[in-house]
């Protein structure tokens, strides 16, 4: 009697983890295809060209599955300098985007990798929040760049005390220079250094977006309420939805062909790229979790709202930023929770009678 053929393994695939996978950079596309109007070898340059474009159009549209439901934040290790970014992996032109300019090398000619490491992330329920979220942002740390508090960039005590070197001979000179300077602007080296560390004022100025947003989904913002809009606006309203619309089927198709190139080796494996709970981090409602490389840098805010859930990343060696840590079996634990409670750990029968 013949057995029934086996149903294939389904495998669901994190879309916001695959982006940096050679399929999806370079995916594979068959021999003497027509590129350009003409046959075309798979070690031709327009061969490889084609290859690299489509490898940019497939990354986008499988970022377009969790478009705006995620904020990953990373810091310069010698600048303290913090990007953000709506992808996992960081983009070069992101990047230099958001540097400003205020001196002498200052802004990188390019991106260095190894000197950019994960800083937390932040995820949400809803994309247009985490847009807002992200948008908010980028202005409030382009806003303290070009006008900076004057404390901020003021000679102080503190300041003096973490610059002053250890040699007796050098500290000498350097409390003559700076004698009588205590309240003066910093020079211009210095005062560029200081206006490149936001790693503090970051996590201040997410604790504040959320707290900001809080205010405006009760407003009705993730609800998208609008007021009353002219009849040009409407259609204008309709074209648009129109070209979401076709850009978002377009899109759809590509990672359909993605999954049926996935799929079809020689294991008997469906592979699905989509977003599930199972590999999301948002929590249900209005809830918003933050995952942190050093939890402790959290408490660089003064306070956190109420419906913020602290949690921690995992420890990579990768650029890439990595998802929750597995503290336990449960998966990824909350680890604290509204104005930055930490959890209370259980006492073990042990430790009760010591």
């Amino acid at each position: 009697m013949a057995s029934a053929p086996k149903s294939p393994i389904q495998k669901i695939l994190d879309p916001t983890k695959i982006g940096t996978w050679n399929v999806v950079r370079r995916p594979p596309i068959e021999n003497h295809s027509l590129i350009q109007g003409r046959s075309r070898e798979q070690n031709s340059n327009a061969f490889k060209l084609h290859q690299f474009k489509e490898g940019v159009r497939l990354r986008k549209a499988v970022n377009a599955i969790t478009h705006g439901k995620n904020i990953f934040v990373y810091h310069n290790m010698r600048t303290n300098q913090v990007v953000y970014s709506l992808t996992r992996y960081l983009e070069k032109h992101n990047v230099l985007r958001q540097l400003v300019y205020h001196g002498k090398k200052t802004v990188p000619a390019s991106l260095r990798k190894d000197m950019w490491v994960p800083y937390y992330s932040v995820h949400f329920n809803d994309a247009q929040v985490g847009l807002r979220a992200y948008h908010l942002l980028r202005e409030f740390s382009l806003q303290r760049q070009l006008a900076p508090p004057r404390d901020m960039i003021t000679i102080s005590d503190q300041w003096l005390a973490q610059r002053r070197p250890r040699d007796p001979e050098a500290a000498k000179e350097f409390d003559e220079k700076y004698a009588d300077k205590v309240g003066w602007l910093m020079e211009k080296k210095h005062r560029a250094r200081a206006l490149m560390d936001q790693k503090a004022t970051s996590v201040a100025d997410m604790a504040a977006v959320l707290a900001i947003q809080a205010d405006e989904i009760r407003d009705g913002f993730a609800r998208r309420l609008r007021g009353y809009l002219t009849p040009a606006a409407r259609r204008r309203r309709r074209e648009a939805r129109k070209r979401e619309q076709a850009l978002a089927e377009s899109q759809a198709a590509r990672v359909h062909a993605l999954e049926d190139s996935l799929s079809s080796g020689p294991a008997s494996v469906e592979y699905k790229v989509e977003e599930t709970p199972a590999n999301t981090n948002a929590l249900p409602d209005d809830l918003v979790k933050v995952l942190w490389a050093d939890l402790y840098d959290a408490q660089f805010a003064p306070a956190w709202p109420d419906r913020v859930r602290h949690g921690e990343l995992d420890q990579s060696r990768d650029h890439v930023m990595p998802g929750p840590h597995p503290t336990s079996a449960r998966g990824s634990e909350i680890l604290a929770d509204g104005a930055f409670n930490e959890k209370k750990t259980v006492e073990s029968p042990a430790e009760k009678t010591v």
